[in-house]
């Protein structure tokens, strides 16, 4: 009954027809001629035939017998999945002998036990020991098994499979091999998942003399071998080599200086320094990097990865497929350009001369980066211009977000004015003592100021923050990596080359680095190792993407801005009316932008309401009632949805309250901390708002649209900040520092201090000015 049950289920999924494949975008992908792999990442998500080999270390259990179930389990849901989207996916897998181990030894074991209790008593059972298993017996005990385990998980998923069983003879003869390819055809057409085992109870040794000569010809050693023959055989666009490493490494993975390659290609073999096998299996990473370049060779793009990692099993195989940077990629196709490692390494070393520079040397840049954005206008403007051609033609960016894209001669200048008031500040900024203190005689310790290291700052349709950024960046001797929106490619690449020749003044040109490969944020936000702060400046989207992308590196941003003005009982009509207007009117899509207004309950019905009411609709303001304003008005506006929406538009909610505690209750609740603003001529009533409100930026008859770095007076901003963390706020020069300790002595150790030393603590603070060391240069 078990029998005929599955037959029929596979005969009713075979009458379906698979759902078309869906490209990234949308689009169904052209069909691609066999003989030339992807060159890039991202192209992966084209892949229609996929063969994933699952590596002996994969399958197996840590002491090597058995399988690992919770594995093999994620990754069958993922090969799922991948055949339900349309794909035609095939397993190369070992697990037979590791599963025959378990099996036999199982019986083994119950054998033995039977015997010496009829022998010689329960007493000796401690003194059995098995036999040593050969290997094609366990492939023998453990195929069936094997199989019957995949059919199960598979079942799950309503997806049929079949098993093969292959040896190096069934290539190298003809008839066999064209056999093969015929019943692995014929079950990809009927929508079911080739399951595909070298025949370990039967494999010959592999021919010598035969390995990896041309396209044609490779002995099945191991499981390696037979995926990459199996995928240039089937012609397969992607093979997945699924190991217990990262993928390949520059040197054997644990030592100090090893780092996982990226992109590997084949001119590359020289530069490798191979380690030991895995634990189990008989490839290593050798034979898998030849393995990988013969099917690389026969047209099939490659990526070795983890497959054991418990935080990544479970979405590795789609991870790969679609583009996200996983293992190690093969591609014929160098770039001629750095790889963004390479760019940020280079950052890394070049910012570190940058905060060794003097001040007036930063400063000089910065000032020369200042000229050439008034001198070179014509430059900048000509790309601004094919941007923004570029832009309207396609149609897809909002009006708020051309204005953002595009410069103006005036735009420039301003730019010129905030960078030479950041040339100033960065006359006293790294190295600058913030606490000195006599610890004991002779020995004094000193808190400095520091930069962070590497920055990441990725921004939308924003082309000027990029001079801000840099600016920012060479004040604090930070090094920087920018992403830019694709909308500003042309403006941003005469930026950067006008920072990195003012950089050049001073032999500092790779300390900013314009990331303009097809790298994908998520796969920057990977670089932990290498990226101290990531900052995102654009939509609240994009920060929250960020947020969940960033793997372990801090992010100084904000979710949201949800900034409220609150207008008191006590304030004054002319007074709301402008700063509500401001607030909300003159720059709707920044996130200093007013959301909600909150109305003192006693305003409704006076001329003042009335004022507020008329000046929005003057200004084609969307209304959305809160719920308790609703419940005031017989005929209301359409209620809010929410009353945590940040609409980025000519929209706003508007909600009653009782009082300014009540005001504050609500933006606590309903707020992002961002910039929060009261109106009203009561001083008591405004320094209780002050106070008690907790957000970034709160500010009394004044606009929310002050919240901003350049009117702050800080030159320019790198974003704004509702963190409690570090910097809060608009974000300028000071929050791109911080802080060490340095201990100037005379020979002092710990045990001068000790409970029946001769020393004792003075913890004497000293002036805070220039630094002793500072004091030294000058003298």
């Amino acid at each position: 009954m078990i029998t005929w049950f599955r037959l029929l289920r596979c005969e009713d999924l075979l009458l379906r027809s698979p759902p078309a494949l869906e490209n990234y975008d949308g689009h169904t992908p052209q069909g691609r001629a066999h003989g030339s792999s992807f060159a890039h990442r991202g192209e992966l998500r084209q892949a229609k035939r996929i063969v994933v080999k699952l590596g002996s270390a994969v399958v197996t259990r840590g002491d090597e017998c058995g399988l690992a179930l919770g594995r093999l389990a994620s990754i069958v849901e993922q090969v799922a999945m991948l055949q339900n989207q349309g794909r035609e996916m095939m397993i190369v897998t070992s697990g037979a002998v590791a599963f025959g181990k378990q099996r036999l030894r199982h019986e083994i074991l119950l054998s033995q036990s039977v015997r010496q209790a009829l022998h010689s008593g329960h007493n000796q059972l401690k003194d059995m020991s098995l036999p040593v298993l050969e290997a094609r017996a366990c492939a023998a005990a453990g195929q069936s098994g094997l199989m019957a385990l995949y059919e199960a998980m598979f079942t799950q998923y309503s997806t049929c499979t079949a098993q093969v069983l292959v040896t190096n003879l069934d290539f190298h003869d003809d008839q066999k091999r064209q056999n093969l390819n015929s019943t692995l055809q014929e079950l990809l057409r009927m929508n079911i998942v080739p399951i595909i085992n070298t025949n370990d109870a039967v494999v010959p040794p592999p021919e010598p003399n035969s390995d990896l000569q041309g396209v044609n010809v490779i002995s099945i050693k191991d499981n390696d071998s037979l995926a990459a023959r199996l995928a240039v055989e089937m012609k397969a666009d992607l093979l997945i080599a699924l190991s217990d490493v990262e993928g390949l490494y520059n040197s054997p993975p644990g030592t100090d200086d090893a780092k996982l390659i990226d992109i590997f290609y084949p001119g590359d073999q020289q530069s490798i320094t191979y380690g030991t096998k895995s634990r189990v299996g008989i490839g290593g990473m050798e034979a898998k990097v030849k393995a990988a370049l013969w099917a690389l060779q026969g047209g099939t793009s490659v990526v070795i990865a983890n497959g054991t990692h418990p935080k990544v099993t479970g979405h590795v195989i789609t991870d790969i497929v679609e583009g996200k940077k996983v293992g190690t990629f093969f591609s014929e196709i160098k770039p001629a350009g750095p790889t963004v490692e390479q760019q940020t390494e280079m950052a890394r070393n070049s910012g570190r001369t940058l905060a060794s520079l003097h001040p007036d040397q930063r400063s000089e840049i910065i000032c020369n980066l200042a000229e050439l954005l008034t001198e070179r206008k014509d430059e900048i403007l000509a790309a601004n211009k094919m941007d923004m051609d570029l832009a309207v033609n396609a149609g897809h960016l909002p009006p708020a977000m051309l204005k953002r894209l595009s410069l103006s001669p005036a735009k420039l200048n301003s730019l010129a004015i905030g960078l030479r008031q950041i040339a100033v500040a960065a006359q006293d900024s790294v190295g600058r003592v913030l606490r000195r203190t006599r610890v004991a005689h002779n020995l004094e310790l000193e808190q400095i100021t520091v930069p962070i290291g590497v920055l990441l700052v990725i921004f939308e349709a924003r082309p000027d923050c990029l001079p801000q950024v840099g600016a920012l960046a060479i004040a604090s001797g930070n090094a920087l990596l920018l992403k830019g929106g694709k909308e500003a490619a042309n403006t941003n690449r005469v930026l950067h080359q006008l920072t990195q020749e003012a950089l050049s003044m001073h032999g500092v040109r790779e300390a900013v680095q314009l990331v303009s490969t097809r790298e994908e944020v998520e796969d920057l936000c990977r670089l932990d190792k290498m990226i101290d702060l990531i900052i995102p400046r654009g939509s609240s989207q994009l920060v929250r993407d960020i947020q969940r992308a960033a793997k372990g590196i801090p992010v100084l941003g904000h979710s949201e801005g949800i900034c409220h003005v609150y207008v008191d009982s006590d304030a004054s009509i002319d007074k709301v009316i402008k700063i509500v207007r401001d607030s909300k009117c003159d720059y709707p899509a920044a996130c200093n932008a007013m959301e909600t207004l909150l109305i003192h309950r006693d305003i409704l019905r006076t001329p003042l309401f009335d004022q507020i009411i008329d000046m929005l609709r003057t200004e084609r303001v969307k209304i959305h009632a809160g719920p308790r304003f609703a419940s005031y008005l017989t005929f209301s506006p359409s209620e809010a949805k929410s009353l945590r929406i940040e609409y980025g538009d000519l929209e706003c909610c508007m909600e009653v309250v009782d009082s300014m505690h009540e005001a504050v209750d609500h933006i606590h609740k309903y707020g992002s901390s961002h910039t929060d603003v009261i109106i009203t001529e009561n001083e008591d009533t405004a320094e209780q708002f002050l106070q008690q409100l907790d957000s970034a930026c709160v500010f009394w008859n004044a606009s929310s649209r002050f919240a901003d770095g350049y009117r702050f007076g800080l030159g320019a901003e790198v974003g704004i900040s509702t963190a409690r963390i570090h910097a809060r706020g608009p974000v300028g020069l000071e929050g791109l520092l911080t802080t060490k300790w340095v201990l100037r002595g005379d020979g002092h150790t710990a045990a001068d201090f000790s409970e029946n030393g001769t020393m004792k603590y003075l913890h004497e603070n000293l002036p805070v000015g220039q630094s002793l060391a500072g004091q030294r240069d000058s003298n």
